[in-house]
């Protein structure tokens, strides 16, 4: 469903949507003892109210403190990784929990052979919930299925990354208050990029999204995510190799980088690293309201001046991914944040969704 950019996506008169496929998850429940493998885990309402749980988090540090007293959080981390590890810890930390763990293959028991889903048999005794980070793609599942705790996936491989889409959610929501009804530039590594995959998949699962996809040819969007773009009747996209062409017509750049440690051929990557680097010459031919994301860590793609501009928010990603892993943490392993009224226990009333007995946005 290719589609030109002006015009691509259609836009409502408010800021509320309703998701855009029906799901049979999509009626809203607890996530309890429940693993995150993916977002679609969860229902489009899950994913709302974890939002609305960020948002008052935010403002009510004091008194969610201490709503996981006495949990403990095991952080399983087979790659390098700083801010999602970190960001994982302190929401636990600052929840009142505690937190056990390994950075780097090297420091586990892998070395001696043992099995991913041995690990967890025996890890999950001594923790109430797993954060794992994995580089081959279903790595994050076998352990759901072998864990005695709910299991959240901290990105496995190229595959799914769902605590990050949440965070970069949160943030579209921050700047716009809506998360429909935008135009979403993805650009750099979209093959490898499983913060690209799951972002496209959970902003399809609202709809009114066209999404600009903008990469080398050899780094294009893989076939599976476009159809299910092509799936969703309220989305489109554009397939462009031209960052500067577009730019303009976007209200969300999301800048990724080229991947070293995703090429067997390092002439591929450092051919390939720089092809799109966004400068203060480039970002002046945005509007001045659009907003850049980057799941970081960066290389040079966007450059250190970008940063002062009030259109970068890739910082505020960290801080709103920090946030969002403080609600999902709670929530499954089952603590009420102290003085958090949930309201979307059950569907809306409104006029707009009133048929589908779906979320507002």
């Amino acid at each position: 469903m290719s589609a030109e950019i002006t015009g691509a996506c259609p836009r409502q008169t408010n800021d509320s949507a309703c998701p855009a496929q029906d799901s049979p998850q999509d009626s809203p429940g607890s996530l309890e003892g429940m693993s995150v493998v993916t977002l679609d885990d969860m229902s489009t309402t899950n994913i709302l109210d974890i939002l609305d749980r960020a948002a008052y988090i935010d403002h009510h540090r004091r008194e969610v403190s201490h709503t996981c007293d006495g949990r403990v959080l095991a952080t399983l981390f087979y790659e390098p990784s700083t801010r999602t590890r970190l960001s994982f810890e302190t929401a636990m930390l600052r929840l009142g929990g505690k937190v056990i763990g390994f950075a780097g293959a090297q420091l586990a028991s892998v070395t001696k052979g043992e099995s991913i889903s041995d690990t967890l048999k025996t890890v999950s005794n001594y923790a109430d919930v797993v954060a794992i980070r994995h580089p081959k793609e279903g790595a994050a599942l076998v352990a759901a299925q072998a864990s005695r705790v709910p299991v959240i996936n901290a990105g496995d491989g190229g595959h799914m990354h769902p605590t990050q889409t949440l965070a970069d959610l949160a943030t579209l929501r921050s700047r716009f208050g809506r998360i429909t009804h935008l135009t979403v530039g993805l650009c750099g590594d979209l093959t490898f990029g499983r913060t690209v995959h799951s972002l496209i998949e959970t902003l399809c699962r609202f709809g009114d999204v066209h999404f600009v996809l903008i990469s080398p040819e050899e780094l294009t969007t893989p076939q599976y995510v476009l159809d299910r773009i092509d799936s969703t009747p309220s989305c489109s996209y554009t397939e462009t190799r031209d960052l500067s062409e577009v730019i303009g017509d976007l209200d969300v750049l999301y800048m990724t980088r080229v991947q070293k440690e995703r090429f067997f051929n390092e002439d591929d990557y450092l051919r390939l690293r720089d092809t799109y680097i966004l400068d203060e010459s480039k970002l002046s031919l945005s509007k001045p309201d659009m907003a850049v994301l980057h799941p970081l860590p960066r290389v040079n793609e966007i450059a250190v001046e970008v940063d002062d501009d009030p259109r970068a928010a890739y910082f505020e990603q960290v801080r709103n991914g920090m946030l969002v892993r403080m609600a999902l943490e709670s929530m499954v392993v089952g603590d009420e944040l102290e003085g958090y009224e949930p309201t979307r226990s059950g569907p809306p009333s409104g006029p707009a969704c009133a048929q589908s007995g779906k979320a507002a946005i």
